[in-house]
Formats: C-alpha cells, structure tokens, sequence
C-alpha cells in the first residue's frame, strides 16, 4: 500500500486547523482591542461632557498634569488645588465634613494618601478605572507588578520608584566620599557636631530615608537610635538654609536635604552619595509620585481620562521630562520608556540592592518617631 496517498489528507487536516486556531486568535484578539478601545472612546466623550478635572497636588508637579493634559484633552479642564501634603489632607478632610466632595484626584507623596485619605475613607480603588492596555500591563512596570503603597494594594497606586542612599549630602571640600562606604560611618566621632538635617519630626522628605534606615536588616533601630543620639546634629526646618550652610562649610554632611541638584547646577560644593554608594543598598521610595482616586468624585470619567493617561508610556514620559527640566531626579516604576534624563541620584539601576520603603505595613510613623524623640533627648543629655 502506498502510504503517501495518506499523507495529503492528514496534512491537510493539520493545516486547517492551524488555520482556524490562529483565526480564533486574531478574531479574540480583535474583540478585545475593539473592547477596550470602546470603553475608551466611550471614557473619553463622558468625560468630556463633564468638562472638568479636579486634581489635588503639589507645586510643580501640578504644571505637568494641568498643562499637558489639557493640551492632551482640550475640552476637559484641568483645575488643580496645591499645597503640602498635610496641608491638602487637612482641607480635604475639612471639605468633606462639609459635604463639598469636590475632589476627583489627588496626586503627592505617600505618606497623607495612606495615613489620612485612606484611614478615613474617602478613596475608592483605583485599579477598576484602567483601561488602556499599556497600563493594564504589569510586565511594564518595575518588578512586573503594579505597586500599591496602602494595606489592601488598592487605592494608592505607586508610579514613582526613586533610589536613594539616605538623602545624604556633603560637602566636597570636607568629605572624601570614599571615607564613608557604610551608613554606619556616620557614627565616627569625626563627624560629630558636622551634621545638619532637616526635622526628622516632620512627614515629608525625611520620613522615607527613616524607615529605610529603621526597616533595613543591616542597619535598624539601633542605627537609628545612635545616628540621632550620637552625632550632635543640628536641625533644620527649612531646605535652603541646610544647603546654604552645608555649602559655606559650617557643616559637612545633610540629611534630608532636597534640590540638591539644583545647588550642584549653581556651583555650590555640594554633591548626594549615589544610590549602590554604600554597602547596606539603596531605598526605593515614592518622594511626589503616587495616584489615588476620591470616592464620590465629580468627574469620575475625566479621572478616569487622567488615570490613564499619567500611568502611560507618554504620561510618564512627561512627567521625567518635567523632572529633568525643573532640576528633580525622580524615576517612574515603568521601565518601558527610556530613563536618560533620570539623574543618578535617583535612577534605579540592574542589579542594584534596593530596599522598598513604601510597605504598607512600613508607613506608619509613629513608631519611628518615638525612637528620634527619645533619642534626641538622650543626646542632649550627653
């Protein structure tokens, strides 16, 4: 029997069911793009019926969302209210105890969307509101997953991954960088008396680097006990006046200090350890970079609108090129977009040792706190 008059059949057979499986692929395919790319129209024209935005933020950062969205999205304005974070926490609570839900966004750091906007309520989860496939994705986004800084991973959405060594500074005519590879350096009596840093009292710029240092296995309580009870620092409540001292030389290294960058642009001798500068890692924070959505918004669709578009690929773009301009060195947790204006102070790198602070279970202060007070007033008595 001649077993190739077989063959062609069996082929055949095979090949049409290539045929219809990979027909079934495109047609699924199709209907899901035509999916979301529906609810994405359809996003859109509501939202621009409702013809406004509210968005809560920070100076600057507020430029970014106000002017290129609405260079984006022309019939949505975009209406922003800044302040510092406790600030905006305060009058947001006192706004909603006065039934005015007028907010629709609110875009800052980490620290009052956990510990006021969702301790109290008024946020709703904002991942339902994603819609575009970019940001849906999570294999773009640092360590393939979305990062949620709240205790459920629903409502305050990270896009800010920022490394840092400690937001430590020093001064270049008093520090030989390469004297101080551990944090644990700090602690040499050499630099007694040689510290200055901004309140380690107050949310804000420190408290990041003080759960790293508390939160690091290498490091600890007990550094943090020693780092604030040993060294004779002098504390600050006002960033230009750290800078303008660590500078002329009357101290030799900063905590805490922000625009550095911006000092070094200036001339001034200040330079920030690098993020892999010290053996013990790196923190990755959010400094200004997460997203969450009110409950009870306004403008639910126009949200939605900004949602996707802060989270996407020009979105976050945007946002690195303002940061670049306005001398910051932020870096976003997408990792499909190029990182060159990232600063190397803050761009996260492969293979580095980083420790994320934004845990859930990490961002209440309070206990922190305790440990500087008490260790503040253990160094005064010395």
């Amino acid at each position: 029997m001649n077993r190739s008059l077989f063959r062609i059949p069996v082929l055949s057979v095979v090949l049409l069911g290539l045929q219809i499986l990979l027909g079934q692929s495109f047609v699924r395919a199709a209907e899901e793009k035509a999916a979301w790319q529906a609810e994405w129209e359809k996003t859109i024209k509501a939202a621009e019926k409702e013809g406004q935005v509210v968005i809560y933020s920070t100076d600057g950062l507020d430029l970014v969302l106000r002017e290129a969205v609405q260079r984006k999205y022309p019939k949505i304005k975009v209406t922003t209210v800044i302040g510092r974070g406790f600030e905006l926490g305060q009058r947001i609570m006192s706004e909603r105890r006065g039934g005015k839900n007028i907010q629709d966004l609110f875009v800052m750091g980490s620290t009052t969307p956990v510990r006021v906007l969702y301790g109290a309520k008024t946020l709703d989860p904002i991942q339902p509101g994603f819609i575009l496939p970019e940001v849906t994705d999570q294999s773009k986004w640092w360590q393939g997953k979305h990062h949620y800084v709240d205790p459920e991973g629903q409502y305050v959405f990270m896009f800010e991954g920022t490394a840092r060594s400690g937001d430590i500074t020093y001064n270049t005519s008093l520090v030989n960088p390469e004297e101080i590879k551990s944090y644990w350096d700090l602690l040499n009596p050499k630099w007694k008396g040689k510290i200055v840093a901004l309140d380690p009292l107050t949310a804000g710029p420190a408290s990041n680097s003080e759960r790293f240092f508390y939160y690091n296995p290498e490091l600890g309580p007990e550094f943090v006990r020693r780092l604030f009870s040993e060294t004779d620092m002098t504390i600050v409540r006002n960033d230009d006046q750290l800078l303008d001292w660590l500078a002329v030389g009357k101290f030799a290294l900063g905590l805490f200090a922000r625009n550095v960058d911006t000092a070094e642009k200036q001339g001034l001798p200040v330079r920030q350890f690098l993020p892999g500068h010290f053996k013990e890692g790196a923190s990755v924070g959010a400094y200004n970079g997460t997203l969450s959505f009110f409950n009870s918004a306004p403008h639910p669709n126009a949200a939605k609108v900004v949602i996707n578009w802060l989270l996407s690929r020009e979105g976050q773009s945007t946002w690195l090129d303002y940061n670049f301009k306005a001398r910051s060195d932020y870096d976003s947790t997408r990792e499909d977009i190029p990182k060159d204006k990232v600063s190397p102070r803050g761009r996260r790198v492969p293979g580095g040792k980083y420790f994320m602070t934004e845990k859930p279970e990490w961002m209440d202060m309070k206990p922190i706190y305790e440990l500087i007070k008490r260790a503040l007033a253990e160094g005064k008595k010395q």
